[in-house]
Order: structure tokens, then C-alpha cells, then sequence
């Protein structure tokens, strides 16, 4: 895993077409923008565990 340190409006692009932008950063909670081909699935990591949860994994 690689953990970074980004301000608003700066970035990190993944594979060269996936840009992951901090829009707003204040007390401890991130606003994050993505910018990435349709075809890539993006899902929030809570709605994974709750998936996981009822799976009973």
C-alpha cells in the first residue's frame, strides 16, 4: 500500500489514466474527485464491507 500526503488540489495519477484529486480537506474528513475510463468500477470501501457482511465472509 502506499500512503501519500496531498493538499487540495493536488493529485496522483494511477496507471496514466486515473487521476485521484483532494477537493476539500478540513477536520479530518477528505473530499476526494476521481477522474477514470467507464469502464473501471469504482466503489466505496464501505459498501464492500457491508457486501462482504451479508455474504457472511
Amino acid at each position: 500500500m502506499l500512503v501519500v500526503g496531498r493538499k487540495p488540489g493536488e493529485y496522483v495519477m494511477i496507471n496514466g489514466n486515473i487521476m485521484v484529486m483532494v477537493v476539500k480537506s478540513e477536520d479530518g474528513h477528505l473530499r476526494l474527485a476521481i477522474d477514470a475510463p467507464r469502464e473501471v468500477t469504482i466503489v466505496r470501501g464501505e459498501l464492500l464491507e457491508g457486501k462482504k457482511e451479508r455474504e457472511g465472509k
